[in-house]
């Protein structure tokens, strides 16, 4: 059933085994969840984001999890789950909380940069999103403009006008906003320059071939070129390589992200500067 939603409406699926272990996976998965919850067994590592200089900017909150029998289990595979059964709320909620307490540590601590969180549709569209996201800042005592907020251009693309009444509610707070995994989606001018955004975030399946593949290269290009001419940022995730970098500030981006500097790290491994 799982995968007959997946694949879209009108076509027909035969049962195969496989199946039925898919299946049985899920609802472990699903189970595990719930459990992990309820007694706190998530983490959170944190990847730094760096500017042509070298200079710690922000850091990215990247939510890990070990299954107590299956090991563990990549985001990739478990968020899809939480989303579908409606555990995304509360799991984006404790990203959020966790992700805003470190960084009032980090604060106290010297740090400079601003935290990057992902916001799942399900939880960006939840009536309750947006008093949450407030609540956690006054309860860790974080200033607004400390936080950047990633959503993706499907969660823009299920209902325009909504995501740009909340963007602006939270934007005359102080968040920030940026487009995650730009340029993998159903990316358009129309809704972009109507968005209250502050950065474009350039996928690393682009990033990853600007050396290789010409139609990257020109892909990457013009998203640079079309972020400065827009008065953004831009960042480009998933660079590894020293001639990924040079192509990158030849273009014009100037912040960046990937293990050529560092791989998401535990918070007390974090570099503060």
């Amino acid at each position: 059933m799982y995968k007959a939603k997946e694949s879209g409406r009108n076509q027909i699926h035969f049962y195969h085994n496989s199946m039925q272990r898919d299946a049985d996976q899920r609802l472990q998965i699903e189970s595990g969840l719930r459990m992990a919850l309820n007694n706190d067994d998530f983490q959170l590592n944190y990847q730094p984001q760096v500017n042509a200089t070298g200079k710690v900017i922000g850091a990215e909150a990247l939510i890990r999890w070990t299954h107590p029998e299956l090991g563990a289990i990549s985001p990739d595979k478990f968020i899809p789950v939480a989303e579908e059964c409606g555990l995304i709320v509360p799991i984006g909620d404790w990203v959020l909380s966790t992700g805003l307490k470190q960084l009032k540590e980090w604060k106290q601590q010297g740090y400079t940069g601003h935290m990057a969180i992902n916001i799942s549709p399900r939880q960006f569209f939840h009536a309750d999103f947006t008093q949450n996201v407030l609540m956690h800042i006054n309860k860790h005592g974080i200033k607004p403009e400390w936080v950047m907020l990633e959503i993706t251009e499907g969660l823009v693309l299920d209902n325009v006008d909504k995501a740009i009444e909340i963007m602006n509610t939270l934007k005359s707070h102080g968040f920030k906003f940026s487009i995650d995994d730009f340029g993998t989606g159903y990316s358009s001018l129309s809704y972009l320059k109507r968005l209250p955004i502050d950065e474009l975030k350039i996928d690393k399946s682009f990033v990853e071939d600007i050396t290789t593949d010409p139609d990257d290269a020109i892909i990457v290009a013009t998203i640079i070129a079309m972020a400065v001419n827009l008065g953004l940022s831009v960042i480009a995730e998933g660079v590894e390589q020293e001639s990924e970098l040079n192509f990158l500030k030849e273009k014009g981006c100037h912040n960046y992200q990937g293990y050529y500097f560092s791989k998401p790290v535990p918070a007390e491994n974090f570099p503060l500067n």
